[in-house]
């Protein structure tokens, strides 16, 4: 019996920006031959990526990344996820 893999992407996150005063944090984030750069308005839940090429592959998973592990990320933070996809 065999068993199939489902495909994974690693993404990889820099954050560049944290401010609590404006809330939001700001950052890149790369996966694949794909780079974006981001800005998470945490206060508010919005997200923003671009460019827009490849964007609807990294949005949702980069937001649930966010969302989870807002309060821990520092400027010049290096970080990664994994997205059960394949770019």
């Amino acid at each position: 019996m065999s068993f199939r893999h489902s495909p994974v992407t690693t993404a990889y996150v820099r954050i560049t920006q944290h401010s609590w005063q404006q809330g939001k944090i700001v950052g890149e984030v790369r996966a694949s031959h794909f780079e974006w750069q981001f800005q998470w308005h945490f206060r508010r839940g919005a997200l923003s990526v671009e460019p827009s090429l490849g964007r609807a592959l990294i949005q949702e998973p980069l937001s649930r990344f966010l969302e989870q592990r807002d309060y821990q990320l520092e400027p010049g933070g290096d970080y990664s996820f994994t997205i059960r996809a394949t770019f």
